[in-house]
C-alpha cells in the first residue's frame, strides 16, 4: 500500500501490478489526473471519495458509467451550519466575532489573498481590540505553518485569518464561527468543503458568505451562494454537487476537457447519447425514437414578445410537448399565463397540436391531408373496421355539423371545410378523435 498525494501520478513512478487505486477529497483532483488514472492502467479499480463530487464525476456516475454510494447520515450529536449571505459590513463582523468569542469559541477567517493579508488582519485587530489574531497561508514554511496551528488547535489563540488552506484536512471542535470574504470569488463546492471547517462538535455554528457592498454579482455566482444557503443540513454534499452540476453542466465525459464541443450539441442531446450507449453495452434495449413528421401544419413558434429567453423557449416547448389530455393542457396553459401571462390563440392552438399528434399516435393515424380550405383525415382499416361508423357520424354532429364521411378502400375518412368564421379545425378535431378512443376503449 502507497500512501501519497498527486505525485503518484508522476510519469516516472512505475506500479508492478497496480490494483485498486483511492482518490480521497476527489473534487481537489482535476481533469487531467483523472486522464492519467487511466495511462496506469486499463483494468485499474477506482473508489473515489468526495462531500461534494465535480459535475462531470458526478454525471458519469448517474450515466451509470460509474456506481454510485451516497452515505447521508450525519455524525451524532450534530447540528447544521447557521448560513448567511450578505454585503460585506464591519459591525456584522465585529457582533459575529464578539458572539463566538463571549461562548469561549474560536473563529475562522478566510481572506484569500497573501499580499495583503497582513493588513487584513491589522483591522480585524482594530475592530475587536482584546482579541488574539495570527494569519497563515500556503507560502509559509512547514515548520512555521505547522507551529501556528498546533497553537490554533490548543487555544492560544482565538481568530484565524488564513487562506484556503483550511479547505480540507481541518478538524478544530472549538472553530465555530466562520467567515469568508469575497465569498463570490469561491465555487460552489469549495463553498461547501470550507463550511465543513466549523460544526464539527455539538455547538451550533455560524458561516457568514461575504461578498463586496460596491460590485455587481453575476448570475452565476448569486446561484452559488443561494444554493449554499439553501442547503444547510447535514450530509448536503450530494444536493450542492447536483445544484453545481445544473449551473456548470458536465463538461466533455468521454474526453479530457472539463467544458467541451458539449456545448454545440446541448447537454441534454449529449448526454441522451451517452445514456443509450451505456444501454446498449449492458444488452438493454434502446427504444429509437419515432421521428415522424408533424400531421398538420401548425406554427409552433413561441414570439420573442411573449418570452424572450431561449432557455426558457425550451422550456416551454418541452411542457408543451408533454400534453396529451386535457386536463394536461389545462395544467400547462395555466402555468404559462402564471408567469408570463395570457397565452395568444396561436400558442394554444400549438398546445391542441401536441395533443392531437398524441391521439393520432395511441389510433395510428398516419394520414392527414391538409390545404387552404380543406383538411381530411384517414382512419386506418383496422380502426374502420371496428369502430361503429353510425355512432361516430351522430355524436360528430354535436362537435361541428360540418364534418364530411366517407368510406373508401376499407377506410373511414373524416373531412372538414375550413371556415374563415369558425375556430380552429383542431378544435374540432381532438374532441372527435377523444370520442374515438373512447368509443373503443383505448386509455394509451
Amino acid at each position: 500500500i502507497l500512501f501519497g498525494t498527486h505525485k503518484l501520478f508522476n510519469e516516472n513512478i512505475k506500479y508492478k501490478d497496480l490494483g485498486l487505486l483511492i482518490i480521497d477529497e476527489e473534487q481537489r483532483f482535476g481533469v487531467t489526473h483523472k486522464e492519467k488514472i487511466k495511462e496506469l492502467k486499463n483494468d485499474v479499480n477506482v473508489l473515489t471519495l468526495s462531500a461534494t463530487p465535480i459535475p462531470r464525476t458526478l454525471k458519469m456516475a448517474m450515466s451509470g458509467l460509474r456506481d454510485l454510494s451516497v452515505i447521508d447520515t450525519p455524525p451524532a450529536q450534530r447540528y447544521p451550519v447557521q448560513t448567511y449571505v450578505m454585503q460585506e459590513n464591519e459591525t456584522i463582523i465585529r457582533d459575529a466575532i464578539y458572539k463566538e468569542l463571549g461562548r469561549s469559541g474560536q473563529i475562522f477567517i478566510l481572506y484569500n489573498k497573501i499580499e495583503t493579508i497582513e493588513k487584513y488582519v491589522d483591522k480585524i485587530q482594530n475592530l475587536v481590540p482584546e482579541a488574539r489574531i495570527k494569519f497563515a497561508h500556503g507560502q509559509m514554511n512547514k515548520n512555521e505553518l505547522d507551529d501556528i496551528m498546533d497553537s490554533f488547535v490548543n487555544y492560544e489563540f482565538d481568530i484565524l485569518v488564513c487562506t484556503t488552506i483550511i479547505e480540507t484536512g481541518i478538524d478544530i471542535q472549538n472553530a465555530n464561527t466562520l467567515i469568508i470574504v469575497d465569498a463570490d470569488h469561491f465555487g460552489l463546492a469549495q463553498l461547501y468543503q470550507i463550511r465543513g471547517r466549523v460544526g464539527r462538535s455539538n455547538k451550533i455554528a455560524y458561516a457568514y458568505l461575504l461578498y463586496n457592498k460596491s460590485k455587481v454579482l453575476n448570475e452565476t455566482a448569486v446561484k452559488r451562494l443561494q444554493a449554499i444557503k439553501e442547503f444547510t443540513e447535514l450530509g448536503s454534499g450530494y444536493r450542492i454537487a447536483m445544484r453545481d452540476l445544473s449551473i456548470r453542466g458536465a463538461g466533455d465525459i468521454i474526453g479530457s476537457e472539463q467544458a467541451g464541443f458539449v456545448d454545440t450539441v446541448g447537454i441534454s442531446l449529449y448526454m441522451k447519447m451517452v445514456e443509450e450507449e451505456i444501454k446498449r453495452l449492458h444488452g438493454e434495449e434502446v427504444e429509437e425514437e419515432n421521428d415522424k413528421p408533424s400531421l398538420v401544419n401548425v406554427e409552433t413558434y413561441i414570439d420573442d414578445n411573449y418570452v424572450s429567453d431561449e432557455d426558457i423557449k425550451i422550456e416551454i416547448h418541452q411542457k408543451i410537448n408533454e400534453i396529451d389530455s386535457y386536463d394536461k393542457l389545462i395544467e400547462v396553459k395555466r402555468e404559462l399565463e402564471d408567469r408570463f401571462g395570457k397565452v395568444s390563440e396561436e400558442l394554444e392552438i400549438y398546445m391542441y397540436e401536441e395533443w392531437f399528434e398524441k391521439l393520432c399516435d395511441s389510433l395510428n393515424i398516419n394520414r392527414v391531408k391538409q390545404n387552404e380550405r380543406l383538411i381530411e383525415l384517414e382512419l386506418p382499416e383496422e380502426l374502420s373496421d371496428n369502430i361503429k361508423a353510425d355512432k361516430l357520424f351522430m355524436e360528430s354532429y354535436n362537435i361541428n355539423p360540418n364534418f364530411k364521411f366517407k368510406y373508401f378502400n376499407k377506410r373511414i375518412i373524416i373531412s372538414l371545410l375550413i371556415r374563415r368564421d369558425e375556430k380552429h379545425f383542431l378544435y374540432y378535431y381532438v374532441p372527435l378523435l377523444n370520442l374515438i378512443k373512447s368509443d373503443l376503449g383505448i386509455k394509451n
